[in-house]
């Protein structure tokens, strides 16, 4: 019952405040949550510790936000996981089943779908292909990826860490990168395709 009336203690402060909620009732804050002005917050989403959310912010629906900063004209989710130590830059984008895990997403930068960022350092206009990972735990220790401004990224890569990935660089999709990457380069890992025709499985 306690729980209850703070959170609709929470709720009422944050709608008073000009929050634009959905649902209210299925929306959750922490007593450390700060949001600017012209937010958007859509139903089923939990904020943990402190959230600091600036203006001209959206969060979809079934999003869950621990421990972060977000600045201006940023939207997230939906269902997106943003974990303790994470920054999204001025017009970020994080979007559908993406999680961020102590990592700066920089200015303009989009991660848009099925994607695991942690342990990571994002520059300037960085776009993020669906179904990327950084590989930043080996079992013993986490290492970091630092991808510089403009870099594009295709789809369903892996980044194995300690990596950094130069300036206007542009990363192969399925590939897995292992090694630096100089600026204005392009990177790709991949076996070579092979087709028998006429192919017969044994029966």
């Amino acid at each position: 019952m306690k729980q209850e009336l703070i959170q609709k203690k929470l709720r009422n402060k944050f709608l008073k405040q000009g929050v634009k909620m959905v649902s209210p009732d299925t929306i959750f804050f922490s007593n450390k949550t700060k949001i600017g002005k012209n937010v958007s917050i859509e139903p089923y989403v939990v904020f943990i510790g402190n959230v600091v959310l600036k203006n001209n912010i959206t969060i979809k629906s079934f999003s869950h936000l621990e421990d972060v900063k977000v600045e201006n004209d940023v939207s997230i989710g939906p269902y997106a996981r943003l974990r303790p130590g994470s920054i999204l830059g001025a017009g970020a984008k994080v979007g559908n089943f993406v999680e961020v895990k102590k990592s700066k997403i920089g200015k303009n930068s989009k991660v848009n779908h099925l994607s695991y960022i942690g342990d990571s350092k994002l520059g300037k206009s960085v776009n993020i292909g669906a179904g990327t990972i950084t590989c930043n735990y080996d079992g013993v220790k986490k290492s970091k990826t630092i991808i510089k401004d403009k870099v594009f990224v295709g789809s369903n890569t892996s980044l194995v860490a300690p990596l950094t990935i130069g300036e206007k660089s542009v990363v192969g999709a399925g590939s897995v990168i292992t090694r630096k990457v100089n600026k204005k380069s392009l990177v790709l890992t991949r076996a070579k395709q092979v087709e028998i025709k006429n192919y017969k499985r044994k029966k």
